[in-house]
């Protein structure tokens, strides 16, 4: 059996109605073997009696900023101490301390000192969650990398149906144990995707018939895989995927390569799947081109955006390239591969009457490396994604930067 074992893990609890779960999370995370430190929040010791979590537990529950234990200042020394922290149930005051940086109590003071994970659990009203404020508090966690779980649709307390509701200790503990055993956990990833577009004027532009579908769906399966992904997406009719993903959305390739550069500090790999165009237009008309018999346009060379990747010398993540050709994919492929510096390049066959590749749901992926090369046969972009993440992992590990 998948278990916690040895997992420090410190819970936090607000003032939610939904504590009384607390009881059946505790005993799950103990039977799990996880070892468990509980801090309390004022507003959730008048719907939880202190001692009992202490018993239950079988450790100190904490509820004071101001306890030192042998000169020890607590905060910092929990702060350390956890593996991960889960706040469950959260409210939408422990939501919006932590947005903000808030540090008025010893639960928002560990939670702003802390280098270790935090998973937030919402509970709540469906009204207050869906909230403009609480909805912008939660936008500003993700992009923080804070993971929220949740929450649950369901009747509530108060007699509303909606979302809101705390989600099962049994969902939490299937959500650590994954997270714990996820091979990408604390990974951080960039996937550019989609297409860009080079504006011509204010009407038209230059672009491909990428449709962004590949990149999403990496990023989906490596989200899944605990790794922190931020996306970086060309002008495309897809939602961001659920999970720890940081959307950033761009037009032009200048503005793709600006927002790879300023993310690419502490990455672990770079995936550039998007179809960046290589050429822009040189003299952008910001009045609309008036309708001509022929109209000259003069093009000039886009950055190569994985090349500049590729070429970092300090902090250099692990490059992965994608490859669109229409004859001679290997070929061509395994050239940029080495031309390049990468240490994975992707290839598809895009010719005329494989045209489905860029913008439906199927594809077919040549993987080459420098002494190596496998086939991905045509299948689903998801089914690709999930086989193309395994083989990239392999790959990292045997360049023994895993």
């Amino acid at each position: 059996m998948i278990n916690l074992l040895k997992k420090r893990i410190l819970l936090g609890i607000s003032g939610s109605i939904a504590v009384y779960k607390i009881f059946e999370l505790i005993r799950c995370l103990k039977k799990k073997q996880a070892i468990v430190r509980i801090v309390m929040t004022r507003a959730s010791k008048k719907l939880v009696n202190k001692l009992s979590l202490q018993i239950l537990s079988n450790c100190r529950v904490f509820d004071d900023i101001f306890y030192t234990n042998n000169s020890n200042i607590m905060h910092i020394k929990l702060a350390k101490w956890a593996d991960l922290i889960l706040l469950a149930p959260a409210t939408a005051n422990i939501i919006a301390k932590i947005a903000l940086g808030l540090a008025d109590d010893l639960l928002s003071t560990i939670c702003l000192t802390t280098q270790a994970k935090i998973i937030i659990v919402p509970s709540m009203n469906n009204y207050m969650y869906r909230s403009v404020v609480t909805q912008h508090n939660i936008k500003i966690l993700r992009n923080r990398n804070i993971l929220i779980w949740g929450p649950s649709f369901g009747r509530q307390i108060c007699g509303d149906t909606g979302l809101g509701s705390m989600l099962s200790p049994n969902i939490i503990i299937k959500k650590l144990v994954q997270y714990f055993s996820t091979p990408l956990k604390n990974f951080n990833i960039i996937i550019t995707a989609g297409p860009t577009h080079e504006l011509i004027d204010p009407v038209r532009f230059i672009s491909s018939y990428s449709s962004g579908k590949m990149g999403f769906s990496i990023a989906y399966v490596a989200a899944s895989l605990g790794a922190n992904i931020t996306l970086i997406s060309g002008p495309v009719n897809l939602s961001t995927p659920p999970g720890n993903i940081k959307r950033i959305n761009v037009i032009s390739a200048l503005e793709m390569k600006q927002a790879v550069m300023n993310n690419i500090n502490n990455q672990n790999i770079f995936i550039g799947c998007a179809a960046v165009s290589d050429y822009r237009i040189s003299n952008f008309s910001s009045n609309k081109i008036a309708k001509k018999d022929n109209l000259i346009i003069n093009l000039i060379k886009n950055p190569d955006i994985i090349l500049e990747v590729s070429q970092l010398t300090k902090n250099r993540p692990y490059v992965v390239g994608f490859s669109a050709e229409t004859n001679f994919i290997k070929e061509n492929a395994r050239k940029k591969l080495i031309e390049k510096k990468l240490n994975l390049i992707c290839a598809n066959n895009v010719s005329k009457n494989r045209f489905y590749n860029m913008n439906n749901n199927y594809n077919e992926l040549y993987l080459i490396w420098n002494n190596g090369e496998m086939l991905l046969s045509l299948n689903k972009k998801q089914v690709l994604a999930k086989q193309l993440m395994k083989q990239i992992i392999i790959r990292y590990e045997k360049d023994n930067k895993y």
